[in-house]
């Protein structure tokens, strides 16, 4: 056994030891969280304005901090930008996060002295939880690849600003630089096709042990690396044993990666965004994603049902349940309150607190009023997809609303790595399956008022060609599952192998 993975093994289980810990005291930590985050709120401009002095209580809170998304956060992003102090937190952020936003463009999340520990401890977390588990240590000895953004970083009113994963790429251990890759060079190059390219370079002849992104562009790179070599990847990297995934359900993309792979190895999910680390895989068997209780994060759960009432209902975890849908809500030592995450989860365990991703609040169908989420879809797909063998490379789905008097349905556009030979089977059993996982859409095509589904089979490449076409080939950025428009709909019929959709005989 080499130096550093000897040494691995007693700091994970003292790691290990404490997220245990912080399991049994997650309610009490939580409100030790709060009671913190208002004493200092007390002496920020947003604090004074929300009278942070006469919250005494969670109930004190929602009555005084209303829900927010980042448009209604601008005024205070604004005043930072200028170079003003004790806005949000106490000081300066130390950094811009900057991400991809909706209406308000690109957004600039704040990450606070407090708040940084919170990225990059939780990643540490994970691993540490996964080698006291496994004994598996030995990755720790070879190269590890972290398919991330740049990481230059330009200046907004003097703040140093830039992508989450390059941020984070700055407070990389030393003790890791040497087993990392890419390059800091490769990693600084934008345009993801020529990056992608440089990485295989530098990787394909190396001892890689540990690959970390997102399921699609990992996908992507294991592609090029077979292109170049015409192997599978274990048989480039022997010595790889951890994939380290997250941004996007893993489902769908699991049987190809494995099958790119040449075999299954261990995997790791995180559930990170630029406002914070909330969640990790810290269990090798049990279901769900360990909630991050103990990092400055207080958290809030609405409904699902309710998110558009003007007073939802704001549960904190002590009031939680199984398998029910939320909408996550969060504040924190970043200088966030009471901020809309726009994730939606559900717990699959309360002891501990575990949790799934089931969607975004924002990328559901509901133009029947059937209100499907992205859990559901690919629920219904997968199931059929692992019954038949057949492997899924990227899907979207989007309403087809009629004006012609004809029946509006759900138009699913998929790339699949093989194409059913019976489409039209497949595609029932599908919607079989959603029907028996939403009711209002079961109601619909009950009642005649929808269609069943219909497929439009997308070329191979297609959603990388389209993701290229608006500037969003690679880094963080993810192609939506659901939309309640045509507009992506619309963009992919450029790239569909067939010309008329698959409908359901």
């Amino acid at each position: 056994m080499r130096f550093k993975s000897y040494l691995a093994k007693p700091f994970a289980l003292y790691i290990y030891k404490q997220i245990k810990r912080s399991m049994r005291t997650a309610l009490a930590d939580q409100l030790s969280i709060f009671s913190s985050l208002i004493k200092t709120g007390m002496q920020t401009e947003f604090g004074k304005e929300h009278h942070f002095e006469d919250i005494k209580s969670h109930a004190d809170f929602v009555k005084n901090v209303p829900i927010r998304e980042y448009e209604d956060f601008k005024v205070y992003i604004d005043k930072l930008k200028q170079g003003k102090q004790n806005i949000l937190w106490k000081g300066f952020p130390i950094y811009f996060a900057k991400t991809s936003g909706t209406t308000s463009g690109i957004k600039y999340i704040p990450i606070t002295k407090e708040s940084i520990p919170n990225h990059i401890n939780t990643a540490r977390n994970a691993l540490s939880c996964y080698m006291a588990q496994t004994g598996n240590s030995l990755f720790a000895n070879g190269k590890m690849i972290f398919l991330s953004g740049s990481p230059e970083l330009e200046r907004i009113g003097g703040i140093p600003t830039g992508r989450l994963s390059g941020i984070v790429n700055h407070h990389i251990p030393s003790y890791l630089r040497s087993n990392q890759l890419p390059s800091f060079e490769t990693n600084c190059i934008e345009d993801w096709e020529e990056k992608l390219s440089k990485i295989v370079d530098e990787t394909v002849n190396e001892d890689m042990t540990l690959i970390s992104g997102i399921p699609p562009w990992i996908q992507m790179y294991f592609d090029e690396l077979q292109k170049r070599t015409g192997k599978k990847i274990k048989d480039i990297f022997p010595e790889f044993s951890v994939l380290v995934q997250g941004g996007v359900n893993f489902e769908p993309y699991k049987a190809k990666l494995f099958e790119s792979i040449g075999k299954k190895i261990d995997t790791i999910e995180f559930y990170p965004a630029s406002e914070g680390f909330f969640a990790f895989q810290d269990s090798q068997h049990d279901e769900g994603l360990l909630l991050n209780t103990d990092s400055g994060i207080f958290y809030e759960f609405v409904p699902v049902e309710e998110i558009s009432n003007k007073n939802p209902a704001r549960l904190t975890l002590k009031d939680v349940e199984l398998n029910k849908n939320y909408v996550l809500i969060i504040s924190s030592n970043a200088g966030l309150w009471a901020y809309n995450i726009g994730d939606t989860i559900r717990f699959v365990s309360l002891n501990p607190y575990r949790l799934v991703v089931t969607g975004r609040v924002k990328h559901f169908i509901s133009a029947f009023g059937e209100h499907v989420i992205g859990e559901e879809v690919e629920d219904a797909l997968l199931k059929v997809a692992d019954a038949e063998n057949i492997n899924i490379t990227e899907f979207t789905v989007a309403p087809n609303i009629s004006n012609t008097g004809d029946k509006s349905f759900h138009e699913w556009f998929i790339e699949f790595e093989d194409v059913p030979l019976n489409l039209a089977s497949f595609a029932k059993k599908v919607d079989d399956n959603l029907r028996k996982k939403n009711i209002y859409y079961d109601d619909l095509i009950k009642g005649n008022i929808l269609h069943p589904l219909k497929i439009r089979v997308v070329k191979k490449n297609g959603f990388i060609n389209y993701m290229k076409s608006v500037g969003k080939l690679g880094g963080q950025n993810k192609v939506p599952r659901l939309s309640n428009d045509r507009k992506l709909a619309s963009a992919l019929s450029h790239w569909l192998q067939n010309t008329q959709p698959e409908a359901i005989k």
